[in-house]
């Protein structure tokens, strides 16, 4: 394994800040690109390079790491005027974190392929706060030698990679079902909660044992995050946490594998979405199950 690199980074939003700077700690040669420049100059003053655009900042990477927010955004980030696919080196490697459908990362695959460079899925779970302090956990899929080669960069931005597939598209399917389990458990904090406010408990005196008998930090993140109403700032905004369900429902289509709960929590996205809340955290989703029930959000 190489312990330095010459990488490309692109996407500097809230995710990609932390994980371009947890890179450069570790070392590694970056050099950096945000369709918004003014993201991107604060990464000058740590050592990366800061170009004009994603051709120029992967044209001597030896590995082009991409965070963007969907299937357009990276679309247009490899294949649109000056993208990295028509800049990449022979033999570079193209890492994508973003969370996108099946379909694409496919097409991607191929692309790559037809002009003689590699392709590698590696979608992340965590907040911004857990890209900024390293603790993501990585999963990636692809061919063993190519993740070999990578290995030095996702130590550099997580606390565990897991290896879930040899073809780049399954790791797309294993983010897409983990986002749903996340926001499937999030669906029931929402009922559960509705209940108990009902009842006269407060929902942190229920959080409590619920912690001790199912602990998880992610359970609860959001199980604080839900009792408390704090859906400012976004976290995950919940325009993304929506089209990440629609992913999941499109790939559990291909597969002919039903998710019932995955529909319901669908609808409820879609109804936040309508009431004005794409920007709110997805975890807003439950003042939807809360207004189902009567209740009035915190003022």
């Amino acid at each position: 394994m190489l312990a330095h690199m010459q990488i490309a980074f692109l996407g500097l939003g809230r995710m990609g800040i932390g994980m371009s700077r947890n890179l450069l700690r570790a070392g590694h040669s970056i050099s950096v690109y945000n369709r918004s420049r003014e993201k991107a100059e604060p990464l000058a003053a740590e050592g990366a390079r800061v170009c004009d655009s994603p051709a120029g900042a992967c044209r001597d990477a030896e590995v082009i790491m991409t965070m963007v927010a969907d299937d357009p955004a990276v679309e247009a980030i490899v294949f649109g005027p000056n993208g990295i696919a028509s800049a990449m080196k022979p033999g570079a490697i193209h890492v994508s974190h973003s969370t996108i459908s099946v379909a694409l990362a496919r097409k991607l695959t191929a692309e790559h392929a037809q002009r003689n460079q590699a392709y590698l899925s590696v979608p992340v779970f965590g907040r911004p706060e857990h890209a900024e302090a390293k603790q993501l956990v990585v999963l990636a899929a692809g061919p063993g030698e190519l993740i070999d080669r990578c290995r030095p960069l996702l130590d550099a931005i997580g606390r565990a990679t897991f290896v879930v597939g040899a073809e780049p598209w399954q790791a797309n399917v294993a983010k897409l079902c983990g986002n749903f389990m996340i926001i499937g458990m999030i669906e029931a904090f929402g009922e559960a909660y509705a209940t108990l406010r009902k009842a006269g408990v407060a929902p942190q005196a229920f959080l409590d044992p619920m912690n001790t008998l199912l602990g998880s930090p992610i359970l609860a993140l959001y199980g604080r995050i839900v009792a408390e109403e704090r859906f400012d700032p976004a976290g995950f905004a919940l325009k993304l946490g929506l089209k990440d369900v629609r992913l999941a429902l499109a790939a559990a289509e291909e597969c002919a594998a039903p998710m019932p709960l995955a529909s319901l929590v669908h609808d409820h996205l879609l109804a936040a979405l309508a009431q004005g809340q794409g920007e709110m955290d997805w975890s807003s989703m439950t003042q939807v199950v809360a207004r189902n029930a009567g209740l009035k959000a915190k003022s």
